[in-house]
């Protein structure tokens, strides 16, 4: 612990040089993160430090095969740079530049081959690449057409959907107003018809001369009468025969009661009403 706690300290006054060092909470796991970061810092220099020196080898390198190089033109043909022309040294940049740009050891014709079939080998698989993209998008730009037709199909049902359900509510709404008012007029004619059953019963009406013993009457009657009918026509031969006086007087004084009885009954209904 004490090891990495001084390995950190040190690590933290490279880092932030003359400036003071932040305060930070010392503990375990501080210490083993500032810990790793010191050696993945420290690895990190060391692979820059070792590239930099590589670099420069190189270039020493190059600094001497390129002072070999004019030393032979000179001293082998006679020229040197600022005795060369001006198309030459244009030529001559112009062939360092691209060997710059394709990243070759030198502008020997042995380098400049494998980059330019690298470069051609990439340049046709961009065209490739393009070629494919162009039918993708041609078959995009095919079915977009359908595609715009269908959306615009779609919108003008949605909004036919929309105005119907709005048509539909309204309906709704106005159905359950209806029914609401359905519900209270039902509810008050169901009041008003037990106010009324409440009078007929405190007024002692009779049950005979309600709406269904009525009709209940009229069936009987009907049924009666169709009695009747074949006793009607036994008694059609006996029609003509005289009638007994003394009977006939019976039979007028039973119809006169009768008919003072049915005066009575339709006396009492009508002042009942």
């Amino acid at each position: 612990m004490c090891e990495k706690i001084t390995k950190v300290n040190s690590w933290l006054s490279t880092v932030f040089g003359d400036q003071p060092v932040p305060h930070y909470e010392v503990n375990t796991r501080t210490v083993d993160i500032l810990y790793q970061l010191a050696q993945a810092t420290e690895a990190r220099c060391s692979d820059t430090a070792l590239l930099t020196e590589d670099l420069k080898q190189k270039a020493s390198e190059y600094q001497a095969e390129g002072s070999h190089l004019q030393d032979v033109l000179l001293q082998g043909v006679g020229l040197s740079c600022a005795s060369l022309p001006k198309p030459s040294a244009d030529y001559m940049s112009a062939l360092v530049d691209t060997a710059m740009v394709l990243g070759v050891r030198d502008t020997s014709l042995c380098s400049f081959i494998p980059a330019v079939n690298n470069l051609t080998d990439k340049l046709l698989e961009a065209e490739k690449t393009t070629r494919r993209l162009e039918r993708e998008h041609t078959a995009l730009r095919k079915r977009l057409g359908p595609t715009l037709v269908l959306r615009k199909n779609l919108q003008e049902d949605t909004n036919k959907t929309v105005k119907a359900q709005a048509v539909e509510k309204a309906k709704a709404e106005e159905r359950e107003l209806n029914m609401d008012f359905v519900k209270a007029k039902a509810k008050e004619l169901s009041k008003r018809r037990e106010r009324a059953e409440a009078q007929l019963v405190h007024r002692n009406m009779d049950k005979r001369i309600t709406h269904p013993a009525i009709v209940q009457l009229s069936e009987e009657v009907t049924a009666l009468k169709q009695e009747i009918i074949p006793l009607q026509k036994k008694l059609e031969p006996y029609m003509d025969l005289s009638p007994n006086p003394s009977l006939a007087r019976v039979h007028i004084e039973e119809a006169k009661r009768e008919i003072a009885a049915i005066d009575s009954q339709l006396e009492m209904n009508v002042d009942f009403k």
